[in-house]
């Protein structure tokens, strides 16, 4: 099965328009196309995975393109280990909404890239906004990408010629996207721009989640206080672990309501813990049961700490400053053509205003674009206005 071509898919399907690409199941073939990536000067990926029975994520499918070349590797017959040399090599890496793959990826090799190019945030400093990839290519080629079922199996094999069809489409225009959007943002002058945030993303990788911050999830724990959310905190921190102990989701091993009631009845034998609302049978005997009751005493008599997150409080009269400012950022990026989210959020705005010295709207392009304005607006050195057509402008303050 080793490089099979698309025209001699499985069932007999028929590959259509995106005839060409290998399906690759041997370490022998994998490591060909390991050695021609390590040589191209950018090549494309994505990735198809189920998370819904695991706590990691399981990756199902790595998809591949460079140069005229696509390729759908199978994870279940490859050492993927080897990967990371094509990864980390001097190719930049194409990928779109690549936050989720890059968790995937570094699961599965341990290896980030080197450099990457994500096509969604760069769309978004040309007017794009964040789009989804068949909304991108569909702009740029006048090509509607082949739909996909949200509820594909993609852990089953062999896979059937629709869903193949389907996965090779996800890298199909990558490169061509990245040389589009490249002239673009060379155009307008903000290609280190979207270069500085695709590097962001990069360099925060894999979302490490603390089990001590587990119980912030919980909607209705977040309102508990005092030693209620201590054993709130404690119960969920024992569920993260366990769950990841057994790479299960944390709802198939505590649910959220068996946690807040546990936390709000406080037990401390296993009867008591049968009593409670949410708890299985099975979660109130034997080990299990002793774990949570000794999560339960480890929160006993204990204060939360205060989220992790900014220290700083912003001043009662700056607060009305955050929505103008806010709607001064919103109407500059519509203007720019930038999307908003990608120039400030509220977070940033007020982080700034409070003097938070790790504030985003403090360094590089933000703070030139925005920062250093919205800093002059508050020393009084420039105000915002009305233009008479219903547009904000910032204008500079008369001095005495």
């Amino acid at each position: 099965m080793a490089w099979e071509r698309s025209d001699s898919a499985p069932d007999g399907a028929d590959m259509g328009d995106l005839d060409g690409h290998r399906w690759i199941d041997d370490d022998a073939a994998f490591g060909q196309i390991i050695e021609e990536l390590c040589e191209v000067e950018a090549f494309g990926i994505d990735t198809e995975f189920h998370r819904e029975r695991t706590y990691f994520p399981q990756l199902a499918l790595i998809q591949l393109s460079w140069n005229d070349q696509k390729a759908l590797v199978d994870p279940f017959a490859v050492d993927l280990a080897p990967f990371a040399a094509a990864l980390q090599g001097p190719a930049v890496v194409v990928m779109h909404a690549a936050s989720q793959d890059l968790e995937v990826l570094d699961l599965a090799c341990g290896a980030l890239p080197r450099e990457l190019f994500d096509t969604q945030l760069a769309a978004g400093f040309v007017g794009h906004s964040l789009p989804s990839l068949a909304a991108l290519v569909e702009r740029f080629y006048g090509v509607h990408l082949p739909k996909g079922d949200r509820l594909t199996d993609w852990l089953r094999r062999p896979l059937g010629g629709d869903q193949r069809r389907y996965a090779a489409s996800d890298v199909e225009y990558l490169l061509g996207l990245r040389e589009k959007l490249t002239a673009q943002l060379e155009e307008r002058g903000r290609l280190d721009w979207a270069l500085a945030e695709c590097e962001v993303m990069r360099a925060r990788g894999r979302v490490r989640r603390q089990p001590e911050d587990a119980w912030l999830r919980i909607k209705e724990a977040r309102t508990l206080r005092g030693e209620t959310a201590a054993i709130a905190r404690s119960v969920a921190a024992w569920r993260e672990e366990r769950a990841m102990e057994l790479d299960q989701p944390v709802r198939f091993v505590f649910s959220d309501l068996a946690v807040v009631g546990v936390a709000q009845r406080k037990p401390k034998t296993l009867e008591d813990l049968k009593r409670i609302r949410g708890v299985d049978e099975r979660h109130a005997k034997g080990k299990v049961g002793d774990a949570v009751l000794a999560a339960v005493e480890a929160g006993r008599g204990q204060t939360v700490p205060r989220p992790t997150g900014p220290t700083y409080d912003l001043d009662r009269r700056l607060r009305p400053a955050v929505s103008l400012v806010a709607a001064w950022v919103s109407q500059l990026s519509r203007d720019l053509e930038i999307e908003t989210s990608l120039v400030a959020t509220r977070a940033d705005i007020e982080a700034l205003l409070a003097g938070d010295p790790s504030a985003r709207l403090l360094v590089g392009w933000r703070a030139e674009l925005v920062g250093e304005r919205i800093r002059r607006l508050v020393d009084g050195e420039a105000a915002l206005a009305f233009d008479g057509a219903g547009n904000l402008v910032l204008e500079d303050r008369a001095s005495d």
